[in-house]
């Protein structure tokens, strides 16, 4: 069998203690030794293999694991931004603008349009990624979002509570009937999780249970949307049920954090949507210092966070969340992997995929120290080259 050697790696992530320095795992002057594209090695610079990359000094990280994505979408609402750029509060409700869009979209449309943020978000080293539906909200549209998602990811998350459509205005509990009875069912041969919208705008606590233990029991995994728009029972809800993640959590009470400092649910922040629905940003600092697992992702949108760009997450995690480089670079792979429930990515050690992403830089810190730069200079999927 033919080794890959990454070789002349001036610093080396693997997010393993055990490997190198530090939290991170840090090793220098490294080289990276890959078959079938998994990692078998962490050696020093000059190992040898049949084909080899040189890093030419250059740092090395994980690829970026991004847990929550809406990628199938078709529409633009770049109105809305600038609206409320100019003023206006973000609400949820511009969801249905989107649900028009991508009912109206056909298949290869939409299959191409997701194609392309596909491309782009590997092209910013993101190497693994949920994929969420919830652009349908019906039973026909719903499903198709989650086939054409299954085209790109493993990771496929059904989203049919995202909001209650028009034809059931003021029948919301009707339409939480549809979600976990004939939408799920259609739904659940093609996804691995089932999330919910816990918030005000879109489904309350009541609903969200039902929704959450409806595909619970058809085998999904659970995620929440919550404390997003405020205080709610979001983070909770999804502590008491063992959700594998609660997302945005932009507004944790002492309760959340105490509910999630002891349990195996990750609060993952998403702080290019704050910075886009200018929303306070998360308190990461406080919910770290209490021992809250954490992961960083894009939440991928076209409404309240239209980025593929997990540097500038990172760096606005630094800036405005108060982490450190070392977390957020952290939550951006190995955190993101553990909101997936995934030990197979998010590091670079003996056994996991080789997704790895070659800095244009000497060090990870350039991520925050050098924002808006494009620092991705070559991305690996299982050791094979897609930049």
């Amino acid at each position: 069998m033919s080794a890959l050697v990454i070789d002349d790696i001036g610093l080396l992530v693997t997010n393993d203690a055990g490997l190198g320095e530090g939290a991170l795992g840090a090793v220098r002057d490294a080289a990276l030794v890959i078959e079938d594209g998994k990692v078998v090695a962490v050696e020093r610079a000059g190992a040898d293999g049949d084909d080899r990359i040189d890093a030419g000094g250059r740092c090395v990280i994980p690829g970026f694991v991004d847990s929550h994505t809406h990628l199938v979408f078709a529409g633009d609402r770049a109105d809305e931004f600038a609206a409320r750029m100019a003023g206006k509060p973000y609400e949820a409700g511009g969801i249905l603008v989107t649900t028009e869009a991508t009912r109206a979209a056909t298949d290869e449309e939409l299959r191409e349009l997701t194609a392309r943020r596909r491309a782009e978000a590997l092209g910013a080293g993101i190497t693994h990624l949920e994929i969420k539906s919830g652009y349908g909200l019906d039973t026909d549209d719903e499903r198709r979002l989650c086939e054409i998602a299954a085209e790109f990811t493993d990771d496929v998350t059904f989203l049919g509570a995202h909001v209650v459509p028009p034809e059931y205005e003021g029948r919301a509990d009707d339409y939480v009937e549809l979600v976990c009875g004939d939408m799920l069912a259609a739904c659940a041969p093609h996804s691995r999780w089932i999330d919910v919208f816990c918030e005000r705008g879109a489904f309350d606590a009541e609903q969200s249970r039902a929704v959450l233990e409806a595909g619970r029991d058809a085998g999904l995994g659970m995620r929440v949307h919550g404390n997003q728009l405020g205080p709610g029972p979001g983070a909770r809800l999804a502590v008491e049920l063992g959700a594998a993640s609660v997302d945005h959590c932009t507004y944790l009470g002492d309760a959340d954090i105490e509910a999630l400092a002891g349990s195996e649910t990750v609060a993952t922040f998403l702080p290019a949507t704050d910075f886009s629905t200018r929303q306070p940003y998360p308190d990461a600092r406080r919910a770290i210092d209490a021992g809250v697992e954490v992961a960083i992702a894009t939440n991928t949108n076209p409404g309240s966070s239209n980025t593929t760009s997990m540097s500038f997450c990172i760096a606005l995690a630094v800036r405005d969340l108060r982490m450190t480089v070392e977390e957020a670079l952290a939550a951006a792979t190995a955190g993101g992997a553990r909101a997936l429930r995934r030990d197979d990515v998010g590091r670079l050690v003996p056994g996991a995929r080789a997704d790895a992403v070659i800095l244009d830089a000497a060090g990870y810190a350039d991520l925050v120290y050098r924002p808006g730069v494009p620092l991705v200079a070559e991305t690996l999927v299982a050791g094979v080259s897609l930049t």
